[in-house]
């Protein structure tokens, strides 16, 4: 025979609900922990056929970072449980009573997708530009005018920066003899 302690009722599923919504900043710790132990184990498994010049080589960074991930998990997670709970959103200048701007959502991830197309074709200087471009587009600006030579100035910049002072290769695509 069953008695009314044995028969599940809406209060025990609303009290699951309850406590997960009140521990919901969990989801984010198991998010951080899943991200620590991929950067740990890509690095970990890393194969290395450069020549390491002292202690440090191109592993120490990512397993730094994956050991703070998994430190940071741990750190929030105790923090929820102990009753550690985040500040609400304020939304200084944020409404947050209206809904998501999707077109800008989508026009910048329009944007990020055209440049990964073009960039070996075009270079990151030709590129870099319409990235630039694309996003001041994408969030407001209609400067037609003055955005497209400041998009273009700042991708030189950052293309000249990368690839002749900090010695990083970026595709300079059919610019490569002029710059």
């Amino acid at each position: 025979m069953t008695t009314q302690t044995d028969i599940p009722t809406a209060e025990t599923g609303g009290e699951r609900r309850s406590w997960l919504r009140e521990h919901s900043e969990l989801g984010v710790c198991a998010l951080l922990l899943a991200l620590g132990v991929l950067v740990l184990t890509d690095a970990l498994t890393m194969d290395v056929d450069i020549a390491q010049r002292g202690p440090v080589g191109p592993k120490t960074v990512p397993i730094v970072v994956g050991a703070g991930l998994l430190v940071i998990a741990a750190l929030l997670a105790v923090d929820v449980l102990r009753g550690g709970r985040g500040q609400a959103e304020g939304g200084e200048d944020i409404d947050l009573s209206e809904p998501a701007d999707w077109r800008t959502v989508l026009l910048l991830a329009g944007v990020f997708l055209g440049v990964a197309v073009l960039i070996e074709p075009l270079g990151f200087p030709v590129a870099g530009a319409l990235l630039f471009w694309g996003a001041a587009f994408a969030l407001g600006s209609r400067r037609i005018d003055r955005d497209p030579l400041i998009a273009a100035g700042l991708s030189l910049v950052t293309y000249t920066v990368f690839n002749n002072l900090l010695g990083v290769p970026l595709p300079g695509g059919p610019l490569m003899g002029v710059l």
